[in-house]
């Protein structure tokens, strides 16, 4: 199993992302993908969630009409769309797989203990 983030970088405040995850090594209908993201000094946190197999997405609230998440199954790819950046985002974003047989109640819950699989994170920097 292997999950590549791709994306990260530099920004202004007010600025916008893109961050993709590439995922390999697991069947991908079989999979809910999520972002996670962790600032420094600070636990792991949830920031989306996606069933790739019938399109059903989940956002804390910091990041609700702000994030969006989508997926293109024909490339087991899932991305994250960032925009109105601020600094308070600043992480790096970790993209993570569960099976979806756990259920949606769990994935959607972004507890990163709940979830099997992880990639290595890029990093997010937003200057204000």
């Amino acid at each position: 199993v292997q999950l590549v983030e791709s994306g990260g970088g530099l920004v202004q405040a007010g600025g916008s992302l893109r961050l993709s995850c590439s995922a390999s090594g697991f069947a991908f209908d079989d999979y809910a993908l999520g972002w996670f993201r962790q600032a420094p000094g600070k636990g792991r946190e949830g920031v989306s969630a996606i069933n790739p197999s019938d399109n059903n997405a989940y956002y804390t609230t910091s990041v609700k009409g702000r994030f969006t998440i989508s997926s293109d199954n024909a490339k087991h790819t899932v991305y994250l769309a960032m925009n109105s950046l601020t600094p308070e985002d600043t992480a790096v974003y970790y993209c993570a797989a569960i099976p979806t047989r756990r259920g949606n109640g769990v994935f959607k819950r972004l507890i990163a203990n709940d979830w099997e699989y992880w990639g290595q994170g890029t990093q997010v920097t937003v200057s204000s």
